[in-house]
């Protein structure tokens, strides 16, 4: 009876630590899906408040530099773009790459304007701009810390048996083209 019970108990052991640690396993994938949602979300807000601080920082070049229509609308029309992409972070990323292109384009056009360069709401705007990429660039980093953590479990043995059971793909870092992050608004 005695020899009865122990093999229960290894083959219960053998079962269900196993079950234990794909459970456990499974669990961390979905907390770190769940970071990297709340992340994007982080991301989310900061990008809105950008959407929403253009359009003012077009208006007030607008002022001074009415004959810079083309790029007055180019910067408003990536601006739209940009705030209308949902799709895949990586789509996301190359739209906002393009608008701080845009952005970079209209402060080369400030810079011609000693008046507006001068202008309390433009350098208001523009510290306002700058402030929103740092708080951006934090998002992105905390974000992408989520996606690393996701796809180094998703891709490490033997939690990549996990990962493959459940269907978990690695996830895409939000990343800006390097031309893109050289335009971040300066404050002169």
């Amino acid at each position: 009876m005695e020899t009865g019970m122990v093999a229960l108990i290894i083959a219960a052991v053998a079962v269900l630590v196993p079950l234990a640690w794909v459970v456990a396993t499974y669990n961390r994938f979905v907390h770190l899906r769940q970071y990297i949602r709340e992340s994007w979300s982080d991301i989310d807000v900061e990008l809105k408040r950008r959407y929403d601080l253009i359009p003012n920082l077009v208006a007030t070049v607008k002022g001074y530099a009415a004959h810079e229509q083309d790029t007055l609308q180019m910067v408003v029309d990536l601006r739209n773009k940009a705030a209308a992409s949902t799709g895949a972070y990586a789509t996301q990323a190359a739209d906002e790459s393009a608008l701080m292109r845009g952005v970079g384009r209209l402060f080369a056009v400030a810079e011609s304007y000693p008046d507006l360069k001068a202008d309390a709401h433009f350098l208001r705007l523009q510290r306002e701009l700058s402030d929103t990429e740092d708080r951006i660039a934090a998002a992105r980093r905390f974000f992408n810390g989520n996606v690393r953590d996701l796809n180094q479990l998703a891709a490490t043995f033997p939690t990549s048996l996990v990962a493959s059971m459940f269907g978990v793909k690695p996830e895409t870092f939000f990343e800006l083209a390097s031309d893109a992050e050289r335009v971040v608004p300066s404050i002169t």
